[in-house]
């Protein structure tokens, strides 16, 4: 019997019943060593998930490999400037091909026996394939036999990848956040944003399933208890539930701008004055983590490493070059240390949460019916993938 078969159906039904009435998803589904596979392929590979950043990738030629959720993936920037996202084995006997980051002059060239790759995937040469310095034969067709790619798109700096090739366009997938945002960055916003070559990332190692993340940072039930410096400008009632189809969040109406002497970053050029106070904390279902605020972004990916703990990579981005020049240093560094700080407070909430999932005083938990509907969201729409890969 698989880890999925071991969870009882009523269970992931109660976590999918309107919020009065919900319970939320069972234990088995967060403290389950077994079950990450079975969450990669019925709730992970039918969609859009990310799994790193464009900007790793500072240049043509440069590759990155990655594993997800198990996976050993490949993001490559080819020649022409495109990223694409491969799996990372060579096709002859299955060896990883890239071990390292960084630029690739010419060819990818698997370690074992030498074949080599274009940065497109292409099988390019096969030396000795028919003999000692016979490097072809008439039946063996090269590109037949190139590198394995996935569906892949990059928003937001946040390279996504669809494994089952069957979920709708990316474009779909994405535009009714991007609708939504258009309000505070219009059409060509997102062109702005510029990252920090050698700062402006963070990473978090967790421990706690992947799912309790996104719950945390979806709702603000939390502030005054696990944020008290957060909360002393932004309270509860400052915020609003973010909830639509494969998104859901939180947005404040007390959004301070980072101002170092004076002064404050660049802003969207049409963010409205109205609402510069304004800013969102959007989850992109299932794992990728945004927040837009006049003056700066960020985007969090959530690597899935075990079902007892999470990588947190977190990227800051600002707005137009000159946000990136040395006058704006210090207000770049405050914006990177106040988040520092606020996701570090995180940390202890949701790995207390993964500890008390293994008892079985626990079944789920319940929700508040006001403040918790952005988590229910989630957690509803977890169960839902999940009933519907059973059918």
């Amino acid at each position: 019997m698989s880890s999925f078969e071991r969870i009882p159906m009523a269970d992931l039904q109660a976590a999918s019943q309107p919020i009065e009435e919900a319970r939320g998803l069972p234990n088995g589904v967060y403290n389950d060593p077994t079950f990450l596979a079975e969450e990669r392929d019925r709730v992970f590979a039918n969609t859009w998930a990310g799994i790193g950043f464009a900007g790793d990738l500072p240049q043509p030629g440069y590759v990155k490999p990655v594993t997800f959720m198990g996976l050993p993936l490949v993001i490559m920037r080819d020649k022409e400037d495109q990223i694409r996202v491969f799996h990372n084995v060579c096709s002859h006997r299955g060896m990883i091909v890239i071990n390292d980051a960084g630029p690739v002059t010419g060819s990818v060239r698997c370690p074992y026996h030498s074949w080599t790759y274009e940065l497109n995937g292409n099988l390019k040469g096969t030396p000795h394939l028919g003999g000692v310095g016979v490097h072809s034969v008439d039946s063996f067709k090269c590109e037949k036999h190139g590198m394995k790619e996935i569906r892949s798109a990059v928003w937001f700096d946040v390279v996504f990848i669809n494994l089952d090739g069957q979920a709708p366009t990316f474009a779909d997938y994405i535009a009714p956040l991007t609708a939504r945002w258009q309000q505070f960055v219009g059409t060509d916003g997102y062109d702005l944003m510029r990252r920090e070559a050698d700062s402006g990332s963070v990473m978090l190692d967790v421990a706690c399933n992947w799912k309790l993340a996104v719950e945390n940072y979806c709702e603000s039930y939390h502030l005054p208890w696990v944020h008290p410096g957060l909360n002393s400008y932004s309270r509860i009632q400052d915020h609003y539930h973010i909830m639509f189809g494969d998104f859901a969040g939180q947005g404040t109406m007390v959004y301070n701008l980072s101002e170092t002497a004076g002064t404050s970053l660049p802003t969207f050029p049409d963010w409205p004055a109205e609402k510069t106070k304004e800013a969102e904390y959007i989850t992109v279902f299932p794992n990728v983590l945004l927040g837009i605020q006049a003056d700066h972004t960020f985007a969090i990916v959530l690597e899935p490493v075990a079902n007892n703990r999470t990588l947190e990579h977190l990227r800051i981005m600002y707005v137009g070059d000159e946000a990136m020049t040395d006058a704006y240093k210090p207000h770049r560094d405050a914006t990177l240390e106040s988040w520092k700080i606020v996701f570090a407070e995180d940390v202890g909430v949701v790995e207390g949460m993964q500890a008390g999932r293994v008892s079985p005083g626990f079944t789920g938990g319940v929700f508040s019916p006001v403040l918790d509907n952005p988590t229910h969201h989630f957690n509803k729409w977890v169960a839902d993938k999940l009933i519907a890969s059973a059918q």
